[in-house]
C-alpha cells in the first residue's frame, strides 16, 4: 500500500468518525455529552480538512498517485 492510498483511507476513517460523532450528538439525551460529541466532531472535520488538503498535495506532488 502506498502512502497516498493510506492517506486516502485515513481520510475516509476520519469521515466515518466525524459521521459517528454528529450522529451521537443528535441523539443523546445528556445535554453535556451532546455538546462534547459536537465539539469533537468539529475537531475530526478540521483534522478532514488538513488530511483533504495533504491528499491533495500528494497527487500534485506526485502524480502517479492521482485518483487512485
Amino acid at each position: 500500500m502506498t502512502i497516498s492510498s493510506d492517506v486516502k483511507q485515513c481520510l475516509s476513517n476520519i469521515k466515518g468518525i466525524e459521521s459517528q460523532l454528529s450522529s451521537l450528538a443528535l441523539n443523546s439525551l445528556d445535554i453535556g455529552a451532546q455538546e462534547i460529541f459536537h465539539e469533537t466532531m468539529l475537531t475530526m472535520a478540521l483534522v478532514k480538512k488538513d488530511l483533504q488538503t495533504r491528499v491533495l498535495e500528494l497527487e500534485r506532488l506526485e502524480p502517479q498517485y492521482k485518483g487512485s
